[in-house]
C-alpha cells in the first residue's frame, strides 16, 4: 500500500455561506475542522483509544490477563508478553465495551456537524466554521494505513471499508466529481492491496478492477492519478501471472504499459514517471519471455534500459537514484542471460 492519502483537499458542500447585514466591516476567519480529542489527519496521535502496538485505533480490541492492558486481538496475538508491562500473558479477554466505544469514536468522528455557513462574531471577526465531517477520510486512511504498516489487516479493511462506504454516498448526492472518483478508486487499490496481503486473490482483483473503473474517469494529467491507475492495472496482472494467466497478465500490464507511456508523452521531464514506465516495459518484456517471445521480450527491456540511460537526475532525487541503479543491473543481468540462453540454442 502505497502511504500517500488520497484525501490531500476534500470537497466541499455547494451551498452558499449566508452573508450578515453588516459583513461588509467585519475581517473574516476561518477554522480548521479538528478532532476534539487530536485525532485529526494532520497529527500523530496516541491515546486511550490507541493500540500500542499498531498505532491505529484499537479493532476487536482485547485484554492481556492477568495485566489488563488493551491491544488489537490481532497484534497482541504474536507476543508472550505484555508489549507494555512485561508480564507473562495467560490468555486474552475480548473487551466488547471498550471496543463499542472506540467504535462510536469512529462513527462520530468529524460528525460533529455545523453547517458550512455557521458563524460567530469574535472581537469584531467573523469565524466561518467549516464542515468538520471533511476530514473524515483522511482520518480513515491514517488509521488504515497505520494497521497495514504492522500487519493487522482486517483493521485496515475495517477502516477502509467505512472511508468507501462515506465516499459511494457522496457519489449518489454529489455526482462523480473527479475529486470523489479518485478518492474512491486510491481507496479501493488500497482495499485491492489488504486482500493481497492475505491471500485471497479473487476479492483483490475485484478491487483493483473496480479501482481502474474510476480511476480511468479521470483526466491523464493527473501525476498521482496516472500512477495510482498504472499501479492498480499491474497489480491485476500480477495476479494473473501467478496464477498462470500469462495472456491475461500480459493485457493488464499492457494497459498499464500505455497509460504510463501517455504520461511520460504529456511530461516528459518527470524522472519518477520515467522510470515507471522501464518498470512497466520489463513486466511486460518478462512475461512475453514466459510466453516464449524471448526476442519481443529483449526488445522491451532494452527500451526500457534506454529510457533510464536518458534520465537526468537531481541531488534531492537520491531515493529515486537507487531504484534506477538497481532496475538498470537487474535489466542487464536479464538480458544478458537471455541472450547467452538464444545463442545457446542457435549453436
Amino acid at each position: 500500500m502505497r502511504p500517500v492519502c488520497p484525501f490531500v483537499k476534500a470537497a466541499r458542500p455547494s451551498e452558499p455561506i449566508k452573508k450578515d447585514k453588516d459583513s461588509s466591516a467585519a475581517a473574516s476567519a476561518t477554522v480548521s475542522p479538528k478532532c476534539p480529542l487530536g485525532y485529526d489527519s494532520q497529527t500523530f496521535k496516541l491515546g486511550p483509544l490507541s493500540c500500542m502496538i499498531c498505532h491505529a485505533l484499537l479493532f476487536d480490541s482485547a485484554n492481556c490477563v492477568p495485566c489488563f492492558h488493551s491491544f488489537c486481538k490481532a497484534c497482541v496475538s504474536r507476543f508472550k508478553d505484555c508489549p507494555l508491562c512485561g508480564a507473562d500473558i495467560e490468555k486474552t479477554e475480548s473487551n466488547s465495551e471498550l471496543q463499542g466505544l472506540v467504535d462510536r469514536f469512529i462513527e462520530g468522528h468529524a460528525r460533529i456537524k455545523r453547517a458550512h455557513n455557521a458563524e460567530e462574531e469574535t472581537e469584531n471577526k467573523r469565524v466561518i466554521y467549516e464542515d468538520v465531517s471533511l476530514e473524515r477520510g483522511a482520518f480513515l486512511v491514517q488509521q488504515a494505513m497505520r494497521a497495514f504498516r504492522a500487519q493487522n489487516i482486517e483493521s485496515a479493511k475495517s477502516r477502509l471499508c467505512l472511508c468507501a462506504q462515506d465516499i459511494r454516498g457522496q457519489l449518489e448526492t454529489m455526482g462523480n466529481t473527479s475529486e470523489l472518483c479518485s478518492q474512491l478508486g486510491a481507496v479501493l487499490g488500497m482495499l485491492g492491496d489488504c486482500c493481497r496481503a492475505t491471500g485471497d486473490a479473487s476479492s483483490a482483483v475485484t478491487y483493483f478492477e473496480e479501482s481502474v473503473e474510476f480511476l480511468s474517469k479521470m483526466p491523464g494529467n493527473d501525476q498521482e492519478i496516472t500512477h495510482t491507475l498504472s499501479i492498480s492495472l499491474n497489480n491485476i496482472g500480477d495476479l494473473k501471472y501467478y496464477d498462470g494467466d500469462l495472456q491475461a497478465a500480459r493485457s493488464y500490464y499492457f494497459k498499464s504499459l500505455d497509460v504510463r507511456r501517455d504520461a511520460v508523452k504529456h511530461d516528459p521531464n518527470v524522472p519518477s514517471q520515467i522510470l515507471d514506465l522501464a518498470v512497466s516495459f520489463a513486466k511486460v518484456a518478462d512475461v512475453d519471455r514466459s510466453l516464449g517471445n524471448e526476442d519481443v521480450a529483449i526488445n522491451e527491456f532494452q527500451e526500457g534500459i534506454k529510457l533510464l540511460e536518458s534520465l537526468t537526475l537531481k541531488s534531492e532525487d537520491t531515493g529515486l537514484e537507487q531504484r534506477v541503479s538497481g532496475f538498470q543491473c537487474w535489466s542487464f543481468l536479464r538480458v544478458k542471460l537471455w541472450r547467452n540462453k538464444l545463442d545457446t540454442i542457435s549453436d
